[in-house]
């Protein structure tokens, strides 16, 4: 079964652990990479340890002006079908358009699902690209394409994630274009993408470049009343004396024999950052959701899901580069045969009653919210999957696996509203008008960042690469 699950990847007990994504790889990594090894690592890893994974990161490139400072991606893990959600087709037999009607969106002649009434009335803020192909039918392998913008050598299911592997664009844009107001670059909440039993799909970190260029991934569980992230929240009352007593430790272990090398030096750098991180900064502060008020929370929606993209949005407030949200299992999801949006059975039942109304009142919120506190001209809102559904319902009930075509929507940083790229055919089959390949979506993310797709980075062995090879962006987004 190839379902996704989440199996050993899962949290334990509720809480969460900040870490780095799983890797073949264990090669050095630089200063911002420490901070996201155990908990922020440097609280909590060896100096030995640290000190093996030491690396410089890709040289320096010229960018482009920027019309988004910060992004917020929702990855909808699983694949979300195309036709109850911005791609209807009421015109075609109830097999394959499903048992949903249209509907009226804020833009004339353009129609939804009527499973995202909330998003339907946020249409006039949206692009919908309804030609996106990837042509492959797996999870793991569309997914690293979608996630990468390069498309990957196999086009099978379970191939895990390897140290040869294309950096993902959260990964690049960690590397290239760094906060500079946050400690941390780019950050994956809530939960890593595997695959059943537990493997990490390819193209979710720094892929070839190593640590360095992995982005933070924070397993947590946002919907609970106050999020705890270990290492980096410290109890009320005990904060004073406990980084008092982890400073003295550290401080001790460098009086032995490795105390005066360069990685040293490099480690007591990165440990007084992860201090100033544990304080009061603005950073530490956005993590604790708690703070937000309890009409806001509700408006997001109580789920993990919810409250995870009310996460992004708190983090990219406080500086954070790029957030990538990936649709987390809900308690009672199924786990079988239709986990998050792998809908192989009863695809009307888990999109009306779980999956569309999550994802309906978390993303209008978010871009309404945006809109409110005046900064959605300036943060780059991405929902996307890994594919599709395919246009005919199947004997149980549901859809399987369709990287022909599908949609995404994105909002903000000067998109154009009420705007629709690309058209399917009547059955939602096939890309008609437009196909737009995860190349192309890449290098308009990338522009939009201020990074152009021609931009060079060079490996570990000095050997160039442009962070997107074959990509145009798309005009009617990059102007």
């Amino acid at each position: 079964m190839d379902a996704l699950s989440t199996g050993s990847e899962r949290s334990r007990g509720g809480g969460a652990v900040a870490g780095r994504f799983p890797h073949p790889c264990r090669g050095p990594a630089p200063r911002r990479e420490l901070l996201r090894i155990g908990g922020l690592g440097a609280l909590g890893v060896t100096l030995c340890d640290l000190a093996r994974r030491i690396q410089p990161a890709g040289a320096a490139v010229p960018l482009g002006q920027p019309r988004a400072r910060n992004c917020i991606v929702l990855f909808l893990a699983g694949g979300p079908p195309q036709h109850e959600t911005f791609d209807p087709k009421p015109g075609a037999p109830v097999e394959i358009r499903g048992p949903f009607l249209p509907v009226s969106t804020s833009v004339p002649g353009v129609s939804f699902c009527e499973l995202l009434p909330r998003t339907a009335a946020i249409a006039h803020r949206l692009c919908v690209i309804r030609s996106m192909t990837t042509g492959i039918h797996s999870h793991s392998t569309s997914g690293c394409f979608m996630l990468t913008g390069h498309e990957p050598t196999s086009v099978a299911e379970n191939v895990p994630a390897s140290a040869a592997d294309w950096p993902s664009i959260a990964a690049a844009v960690g590397a290239l274009r760094p906060a500079d107001m946050s400690p941390l670059d780019t950050v994956i909440i809530p939960e890593p993408l595997v695959n059943n039993p537990a493997i990490p799909w390819p193209g979710q970190n720094g892929g070839f470049m190593g640590p360095a260029w992995h982005p933070h991934l924070l397993r947590c569980d946002p919907s609970q009343a106050r999020i705890e992230i270990d290492g980096m929240i410290v109890p009320d009352g005990a904060a004073g004396l406990r980084l008092g007593v982890r400073r003295g430790l550290l401080e001790g272990l460098d009086r032995f024999p490795l105390v005066g090398s360069p990685a040293l030096v490099e480690i007591d750098r990165v440990r007084r950052e992860a201090f100033d991180l544990l304080g009061d900064g603005t950073t530490r502060a956005a993590l604790e959701i708690d703070r937000e008020p309890v009409a806001t929370r509700d408006r997001y929606g109580r789920g993990k899901f919810g409250q995870s993209v009310l996460l992004a949005r708190r983090l990219v407030e406080a500086g954070v580069r790029l957030v990538q949200v990936n649709y987390p299992r809900e308690p009672g999801d199924t786990t079988a045969n239709n986990p998050l949006w792998d809908t192989h059975a009863d695809n009307a039942g888990r999109l009306k009653n779980v999956l569309c109304p999550a994802f309906d009142t978390a993303f209008a919120t978010l871009v309404d919210d945006l809109a409110e506190r005046g900064i959605l001209d300036e943060t780059l809102v991405v929902a996307m999957g890994e594919f599709g559904r395919t246009p005919r319902i199947n004997a149980a009930g549901g859809r399987d696996h369709w990287g022909s075509v599908f949609s995404v929507a994105l909002a903000g940083a000067g998109v154009p509203g009420g705007a629709v790229i690309g058209a399917s055919d009547s059955h939602g089959g096939q890309p008609t008008d437009r196909p737009v390949r995860p190349p192309d979506l890449a290098a308009t993310i990338f522009t939009l960042l201020g990074i152009p797709p021609a931009t060079e980075f060079r490996d570990g062995q000095a050997r160039p690469h442009t962070v997107v090879s074959g990509g145009v962006p798309l005009r009617e987004l990059v102007g």
